[in-house]
């Protein structure tokens, strides 16, 4: 319960800092785009605006993924937190969609006037503040481990990145004004760095969605943890599935089939204990299957205490180990 309160906390804070500088950003990046005559600089208000949804976003649905399990959702609320996730993606992918049709619209019709000097300026006073953003939501965000506030952070650096070639556009266009459709070129890079970042929130959003396990690096490092206890002679037949930046597995080990329940309950419990409390890996439960050896080849390598860790297999290969 502690640790919900703890992940609502850092949660809404961060996200409220957030919020408050993406909305200068959004005043300051519109006025600046309508006043300076600067389409580019627009486009990146309209990043910032899409940033400011992300962020009720979080604020909102937090207390909802953080809640812990009940009758209807007894293996927890997680799978929101993937959601809002695939929210922020999508979004952002939204936004960069429609810059891009915005931006190409300009380029057929010409611009009106070169861009000025001063939205060069708050381009630049963007690019650093939204970095600082960034590198300061990403560090809370695997501090608390929270999916979703990584994605938020990430959505920052897509605007710290918007800005550069907005800087950039806007810089050619006010130096040199037969140039001036640089700014509507510059609109477009900004709509594929968008789309570029949204690609990269979504893609595991939907690898977790579609019950994506964990890597072969993770998988052999639960195989070894499991073996590594005394009364384990084997494991193998390991299950994973990701829920909000955590691990849930199924892992069968092999033990000596004179074990007695008792010892068998008490060994399993060692292993759940052991991979749960693992600093690498973040996994939030594992049920364990017990089960003697079924083989002469394993009852010899268990007589000799050669612990046997088979490496990763296909989920839906059912061959007795």
């Amino acid at each position: 319960m502690k640790h919900n309160l703890k992940t609502i906390r850092t949660v809404r804070f961060v996200t409220v800092v957030g919020m408050i500088l993406n909305l200068v950003l959004v005043f300051a990046k519109a006025a600046g785009g309508w006043f300076f005559h600067s389409q580019a600089l627009l486009a990146d208000a309209v990043h910032s605006l899409s940033d400011l949804v992300t962020d009720l976003a979080l604020i909102l649905c937090v207390k909802y993924w953080s809640a812990p399990p009940d009758k209807s959702h007894p293996y927890g609320h997680e799978r929101i937190e993937t959601l809002v996730s695939a929210f922020i993606g999508i979004a952002l992918a939204a936004v960069a969609l429609g810059l891009a049709w915005d931006a190409v619209g300009a380029l057929r019709h010409g611009a009106e006037r070169p861009p000025e000097g001063y939205a060069f300026v708050i381009a630049i006073f963007s690019i650093v503040s939204k970095e600082w953003l960034f590198r300061w939501t990403r560090a809370k965000a695997r501090e608390i481990r929270s999916s979703a506030l990584e994605a938020n952070a990430w959505h920052h650096r897509s605007d710290a990145l918007s800005s550069i070639p907005a800087a950039v556009a806007i810089a050619v266009a006010f130096f040199f004004p037969k140039l001036d459709f640089v700014d509507s070129l510059g609109a477009i890079a900004v709509s594929f760095l968008i789309l570029h970042s949204a690609w990269k929130i979504i893609k595991p959003t939907l690898q977790e969605l579609s019950e994506a396990g964990v890597s072969h690096e993770d998988q052999a490092k639960i195989y070894r943890m499991a073996a590594s206890l005394p009364g384990v002679l084997g494991a193998h037949a390991l299950r994973t599935r990701n829920a909000g930046g955590a691990i849930w597995a199924d892992i069968h080990i092999i033990v000596d089939p004179d074990m007695t329940v008792r010892e068998g309950h008490e060994l399993s419990h060692k292993v759940r204990d052991l991979l749960v409390d693992s600093s690498d890996l973040n996994i939030a439960d594992v049920v364990v299957h017990l089960e003697p050896p079924t083989s002469s080849r394993m009852k010899a390598m268990t007589q000799r205490s050669i612990p046997i860790v088979p490496p990763p297999r296909d989920p839906g290969d059912t061959t007795d180990f």
